[in-house]
């Protein structure tokens, strides 16, 4: 049966606590909208604004696949396992935390810094945890895949059977996403411009989430970047 939840920018969770703006895609922290509860093993979606020269402290995680994406600026992690690293727009971090991992992300610059942080439950837990990045530059007109759950597959990895893809297209482009395994639901996060997907209208930090269809057509009216995520949604967490 085919699903189709709408699901507004305007509509988001929003903290900000001066060093720190965060608008919550699905309910988080003191954030709870009936509407906006985990898809699937996609538990949360995160739109950070984080000023000059501040950042979120050392703090742990256990048994999550946590994806960064900066939009804005440059930020720095450093975990526990020694890895220390800069991030800006164009690159991907992936961070397994597995057994158990703490870390820090800090804005060194003195500029503001945006990124999308994400995160899933993985299949398997308790494993060693572990870090990778990548420079990858969204594709004209077309999808790239930028995370997957196979190492050899292009772009980074983690240990759930989801897909993360990023797009640049131009007005008047159309695009379809095909689903990679039946019965998987889709996450459009329209980063800006604007788009018609499934019936529906999306503009800058608009989201839909569609199941039940194996090709889901894109078509955009603005120039426009959109990230989809494929995730399980029938696996219960």
């Amino acid at each position: 049966m085919e699903i189709i939840n709408f699901l507004p920018a305007s509509t988001r969770g929003n903290k900000n606590i001066g060093w720190l703006n965060g608008f919550h895609s699905f309910s988080f922290g003191a954030f709870y909208e009936p509407g906006r509860v985990p898809f699937g093993p996609l538990l949360i979606l995160n739109d950070d604004f984080v000023k000059p020269n501040t950042g979120f402290g050392q703090h742990r995680h256990k048994n999550m696949e946590i994806i960064s994406i900066p939009l804005k600026g440059s930020i720095t992690h450093k975990d526990s396992t020694g890895r220390e690293s800069t991030i800006g727009a164009g690159d991907i971090q992936v961070m397994s935390a597995g057994a158990g991992i703490t870390h820090s992300e800090f804005n060194h610059s003195n500029e503001e810094v945006n990124f999308l942080q994400i995160w899933i439950h993985p299949e398997q837990r308790d494993v060693n945890p572990r870090y990778q990045q990548v420079s990858i530059s969204p594709t004209q007109n077309q999808l790239r895949q930028v995370v997957s759950p196979h190492p050899d597959d292009e772009g980074l990895w983690i240990y759930q059977r989801a897909w993360i893809h990023l797009g640049d297209f131009e007005a008047g482009a159309s695009a379809a996403y095909n689903i990679k395994h039946q019965g998987d639901g889709v996450y459009f996060f329209l980063i800006s411009g604007e788009a018609w997907i499934a019936g529906h209208t999306l503009q800058k930090r608009d989201a839909i989430t569609v199941t039940g269809l194996e090709s889901i057509l894109m078509r955009f009216t603005e120039n426009s970047r959109i990230m989809v995520i494929e995730i399980p949604v029938k696996l219960a967490y």
